[in-house]
């Protein structure tokens, strides 16, 4: 089963402290720059872009899952924030989307869901919805150093919901085909018991960053910045740092 089949377990890592850490991470992207309008095509729950709508950005957003996008809108909801959420594969957005926006973003590690070979064609319909000197943006994994090192387990600090412990642990299996298989493994507990497990598989095929980067220029973008995510940790190590973002700049004619 995945992850995204079960909104109640996604969002347990949670808080308002993520939630105003992602805000000020907008808050540095944005500065500079005139974006007023951005399109997030896998905004999942929205913990990645929903802080945007308290920054003077209009919000649009779209994903797979039926699921993600009904407690995408419930959180907006609750906090007051307008939001446009359509249901569309970030490979088809020109069957549900004919606007052009100021940021087409997509947010999570999602890229890295579908082949190297498809993610080019998402770049370009992520581009096809960007108006001229808008900006293109999308945060993931550090698969250049996952490949390098190749570890196997991945740990989370635990949350703790009223009196109950939740541990997350990350398992990597290297598949043969080059893809890699993502076990994470639940587990709450309460009184230093173990009272429920929870583990769901998601598949990944890595993408080094040249090659993004490199299909970015062939598309003719400019101002390409390399950041740690999130990006206020300015002196960050690209090569050492877990995720990072990149925004880059369509050519203005």
């Amino acid at each position: 089963m995945s992850v995204y089949e079960r909104t109640d377990i996604y969002d347990l890592l949670e808080d308002e402290n993520k939630y105003s850490a992602v805000k000020k991470h907008w808050a540095t992207i944005l500065e500079g720059k005139q974006i007023h309008s951005l399109l997030d095509v896998s905004i999942g729950t929205g913990n990645m872009t929903l802080p945007l709508a308290e920054l003077d950005v209009k919000l649009y957003g779209s994903d797979l899952s039926k699921e993600m996008l009904e407690k995408c809108a419930i959180k907006a909801k609750n906090r007051a924030l307008e939001i446009d959420l359509r249901k569309s594969d970030f490979r088809e957005l020109n069957l549900n989307f004919k606007e052009t926006f100021d940021c087409v973003a997509s947010t999570g590690n999602s890229l890295p869901h579908v082949t190297n070979e498809e993610i080019t064609a998402v770049l370009e319909q992520m581009d096809a919805h960007i108006r001229k000197g808008g900006y293109l943006y999308y945060d993931m994994r550090n698969w250049d150093k996952i490949l390098r090192e190749k570890n196997r387990f991945y740990l989370y600090n635990p949350v703790f919901k009223n009196d109950i412990r939740i541990n997350l642990t990350q398992v990597w299996d290297y598949n043969p085909d080059s893809s890699m298989t993502f076990h994470l493994l639940y587990t709450f507990e309460k009184e230093n018991v173990i009272i429920q497990k929870e583990q769901f598989d998601e598949l990944y095929f890595p993408v080094r960053q040249e090659i993004l980067i490199h299909r970015l220029k062939q598309l003719g973008y400019k101002n390409i910045q390399i950041l740690c995510h999130p990006a206020y940790f300015a002196d960050a190590d690209l090569d050492r740092v877990d995720w990072y973002c990149v925004i880059a700049q369509k050519p203005s004619c």
